[in-house]
């Protein structure tokens, strides 16, 4: 068997001048084979990132630390995971999605993160090698794997932890200098001037976005006929708000200190205190009822009928602004805008397939987070190529 050796002129293969742009039948040989190899690599590169992946989704939102324990447990008895069963993809499948000590369903969200990550980051290797410049494949796949967690965490919890957010816009910065052929310039100080500009016009244009949907869009009234029994019950710094049979965190009515909730009570009681025919006034610290004030860090509980509540409400959460920063960092501005416009005719599109076949409370079950992760996606691709057609079609008119 011939023994293949790495001679200096093969790593050609890889710079950023000579790399092939796509693959021919006229290449040789050893570049072709060159070129496989890597394409491997950065699957099975993709495949074991995905399982660290796994564990950022689980533990970040919970609070738990990425590094302790250093190796994966199961959710259900909470027992490490041996490395030898922990093989990225193929250890789900031979488990047959169980754990060998305890017997619970390992769910399928781990074998599709890591196959997603690992046809990702192959998607983007090759999609780098066909430009000529695959020292993009690094700033695409840690992007890539911040969409990933980003999207699986909105997903369960409608929130985008900061260490995405903000760390993702600080790591876009570096990257922008230490790579600035990302942000298509010539030296480290314009690709980290570029990454800033990136990271700024994206956070200022969603806030914009918001501030537009709140005034838009930023109460909404309940009636309900007849009234419905509500209870709300005070823990520590937050409390439980339930109305019917929905419940829900008090917190999250109150994205602003100028956040108002208001009910209209029939009957209701506070602390003992009975009213009739009440108007409640509620910020997130305080409840008025006409001339009374209560501090609501002081009550315990609250309880009646309500016939009709006027709820505040954000047109997006402020991790999508920081989500759309880090983005911008990343991708520069042009891709913001690309990004938000994709998400958005993504998001319109399942809305409107969703009322069509009456299942509207899907999209409503979906953040904004996950069509901008898509839309990025779709901008890392083919979002140059989409731009260039969608103007050469309007210049042709």
């Amino acid at each position: 068997m011939k023994k293949i050796r790495f001679s200096p002129s093969v790593f050609s293969v890889i710079s950023v001048v000579n790399i092939p742009k796509g693959r021919t039948n006229k290449m040789p040989t050893e570049i072709k084979l060159y070129l496989y190899v890597f394409d491997v690599f950065a699957f099975i590169l993709g495949a074991i990132v995905g399982s660290f992946l796994n564990v950022c989704i689980y533990r970040m939102p919970l609070g738990l630390s990425v590094n302790e324990p250093r190796r994966s447990f199961c959710p259900h008895c909470k027992k490490q995971i041996p490395w030898y069963r922990n093989i990225p993809i193929f250890s789900w499948l031979l488990l047959r999605g169980k754990c060998v000590d305890c017997g619970g369903r390992i769910a399928f969200r781990y074998f599709g993160v890591e196959l997603l990550t690992a046809v990702l980051f192959l998607g983007l290797w090759l999609k780098c090698c066909s430009t000529g410049i695959w020292v993009l494949a690094l700033p695409y796949w840690i992007l890539a794997g911040l969409l990933i967690v980003a999207t699986f965490i909105d997903f369960d919890y409608f929130i985008i932890p900061d260490e995405i957010t903000l760390g993702g816009t600080v790591a876009g910065i570096i990257m922008g200098f230490a790579v600035p052929v990302m942000l298509q310039s010539d030296s480290h100080a314009k690709g980290a001037f570029w990454s800033v500009i990136g990271a700024v016009v994206g956070f200022l244009t969603l806030r914009m976005v918001v501030e537009l949907g709140k005034l838009a869009f930023g109460k909404k009234k309940i009636a309900f006929d007849p009234a419905e029994t509500f209870n709300w019950i005070r823990h520590g710094d937050d409390a439980d708000l339930k109305v019917g049979e929905d419940t829900s965190l008090w917190s999250d009515f109150f994205e602003r200190d100028s956040d108002r909730l208001i009910m209209i009570c029939p009957v209701m009681e506070i602390d003992g205190q009975k009213h009739e025919n009440a108007k409640l006034d509620f910020s997130f610290n305080q409840l008025i009822i006409g001339e009374q004030s209560f501090e609501l860090d002081k009550v315990d509980s609250i309880t009646g009928t309500c016939s009709e509540c006027i709820i505040p409400r954000e047109a997006m959460g402020l991790g999508d602004v920081k989500f759309i920063s880090a983005i911008g960092a990343f991708l520069g501005w042009q891709a913001v805008f690309f990004t938000i416009m994709a998400g958005s005719f993504i998001g319109a599109f399942f809305g409107l397939a969703t009322i069509l076949a009456r299942r509207r409370e899907w999209s409503a079950k979906i953040p904004f987070g996950p069509y901008l992760a898509l839309g990025a996606l779709i901008w890392m691709f083919a979002g140059t190529e989409i731009v260039h057609w969608y103007f050469s079609r309007i210049s042709a008119r």
